[in-house]
């Protein structure tokens, strides 16, 4: 749906008139119906009047007027999802890395601190 027929449905939904939009706006009935055809380029300013008018927001005018990002780029948005998952299974990767980490360094300290008994046993022993 074009920015036009967004303004007509809003109007029509608060129950207005061409006319009392063109008076609203201080602008011709001919010149506010050019704008719901899409005849005339709309300013920033003269959305906002009309937003103000319909007691709506320039993003609600404009929402259904302007593509999404996804529907312009949709091979992009492919691609940062493949990313996005890619990114996922690096970092389960990296966590298993880490604790296959600590597990083998909890094994070094054990193997290091049964080293040091067994030799101070040895000693006290009195076997040179």
């Amino acid at each position: 749906m074009n920015i036009g027929a967004q303004i007509r449905q809003l109007r029509q939904q608060k129950g207005y008139s061409q006319e009392n939009m063109a008076d609203i706006l201080g602008i011709s009935t001919t010149a506010y119906g050019d704008i719901e055809r899409g005849k005339t380029d709309l300013t920033l300013s003269r959305l906002q009047q009309i937003s103000i008018a319909l007691g709506t927001n320039m993003q609600e005018l404009l929402g259904e007027a302007l593509p999404q990002p996804q529907e312009l780029y949709p091979g992009l948005f492919h691609q940062l999802e493949t990313l996005q998952l890619e990114r996922e299974k690096q970092e389960i990767e990296l966590e298993k890395l880490r604790l296959e980490v600590a597990h083998w360094k909890r094994k070094a300290e054990e193997m290091a601190l049964w080293s040091a008994i067994r030799s101070q046993e040895r000693e006290r022993i009195g076997f040179k």
